[in-house]
């Protein structure tokens, strides 16, 4: 991709921000080699970290190289850019696990093979080295304490305090930009709006102390169109993690997004070609209780992120949940996940199962569907409960094995969306 399309592609997602004047130049005369750092402060990113790695993921398609700075050493002191609060230091164990994690993540975006393949870097592997003499003499003799607190991440927490710890983040960073410069050859930073001015201060010590010529890119912090901070549910943030958030949870997080938000997003977090994310734009004034624009963004964010089982078992489980979709047409994997979202309890194998059966175990925790047995016999009778989709009633008092659900799983409902999950065992 020309230089120019590229630029002008990110601007028409909204991933430019702000940059350098001399990017547009840079990107003109050639790859360039750009990175972007995560800090290992928890063992997953959520998805308020998924701009900058989409920015990375286009500059890549246009033939740049990223770099990820996994910051094992800047884990241990923790950014002060946005916080009102000092960090609480993680050990330098917890940090090397998260780095592990982090790493992991991250490499099911960017392809790892070829000439424009990504690279991995950890600053540890340089701070960890470095001692505080050599520090304060070949980078702090570069940085004078009135152009530091220009800074925003300083300034802001002037007022309630930073310690000289979170003071000195601004040089390590410019530090990382320097070796990375040094080591690959990279001439290219990118990242939030809220690095700017670490970010610049990296050019700064590279100008000064090598001579060269970098520069730096920032993608938007998202919001949504409320004013809240994207990424945040009512049960906090949404990882990439599935252990933290489901893959169910983490599909139906972008199947909830604001029709005001949809399209925006759908810019930012996908790679859905113009035409397509205009055509859902217009869907989505013309037809938004279809919801075909959130559709799209769940799918394809989760299966980058999780896989193509892992959102075709979401969307089962959502249109189960949500639209009462044939239940004997779930997957394995989707009743894999439902275990996850619905209680779900074991059921000793029986032939047939009968009705008592079933009131005995949605009537203790964790599947109590019902406050008693005579709630549970009276719901029977009346019909309002479903056992793999089969009305149990009257007529009705049991079902045979041969309706289990792959041979193990009996689904009961009772109304029109309250479920439990039954495990046949032997």
């Amino acid at each position: 991709m020309p230089t120019q399309a590229l630029l002008e592609e990110l601007a028409w997602r909204g991933l430019v921000f702000q940059h350098t004047d001399g990017l547009a130049d840079a990107l003109a005369g050639g790859a360039v080699t750009a990175y972007c750092g995560f800090d290992p402060t928890g063992p997953s990113l959520h998805v308020g970290h998924l701009i900058p790695v989409m920015g990375l993921l286009h500059l890549q398609r246009a033939g740049h190289r990223p770099v990820i700075l996994v910051g094992g050493g800047t884990g241990l002191i923790g950014d002060p850019s946005g916080k009102k609060a000092e960090r609480v230091l993680n050990t330098p164990e917890t940090v090397a696990a998260n780095v592990r994690s982090l790493r992991a993540q991250l490499e099911r975006f960017l392809s790892f093979d070829g000439p424009t393949g990504a690279l991995v870097r950890d600053n540890a592997d340089w701070l960890g080295a470095l001692g505080a003499i050599a520090f304060m003499r070949d980078v702090g003799k570069h940085f004078t304490i009135s152009y530091m607190l220009q800074k925003e991440s300083v300034k802001s927490r002037l007022e309630a305090g930073i310690s000289f710890t979170e003071f000195s983040y601004m040089l390590l960073q410019a530090y990382d930009f320097l070796e990375l410069h040094r080591r690959d050859g990279v001439s290219l930073q990118v990242g939030g709006s809220d690095q700017w001015g670490n970010m610049t201060a990296g050019m700064e010590l590279i100008r000064r102390v090598d001579g060269g010529e970098t520069n730096v890119l920032t993608f938007p912090l998202a919001t949504t169109a409320a004013g809240t901070k994207f990424g945040k549910t009512e049960g906090g943030a949404v990882w990439l993690d599935p252990e933290r958030t489901s893959p169910y949870q983490f599909y139906q997080f972008w199947m909830s997004t604001d029709d005001r938000d949809v399209g925006r997003f759908l810019r930012f977090y996908t790679l859905l070609e113009r035409e397509e994310i205009e055509a859902l734009d217009r869907a989505t004034t013309e037809h938004p209780e279809r919801r075909d624009a959130q559709r799209a963004l769940a799918t394809d964010v989760t299966r980058r992120v999780h896989g193509e089982r892992a959102v075709q078992a979401a969307a089962e489980v959502s249109a189960l949940l949500f639209g009462r979709s044939d239940v004997t047409a779930l997957s394995v994997d989707a009743l894999e996940a439902l275990r996850a979202e619905i209680p779900t309890a074991s059921l000793a194998r029986r032939e047939p199962f009968d009705s008592e059966q079933v009131v005995e175990a949605l009537t203790v925790p964790p599947t109590a569907l019902f406050k008693s047995k005579g709630e549970a016999r009276r719901m029977i009778q009346q019909g309002g409960l479903y056992l793999n989709g089969e009305r149990l009633g009257a007529e009705r008092q049991s079902i045979g094995g041969e309706r289990l659900l792959h041979g193990r799983y009996l689904l009961a409902r009772k109304g029109a969306r309250t479920y439990a999950l039954l495990d046949v065992t032997d």
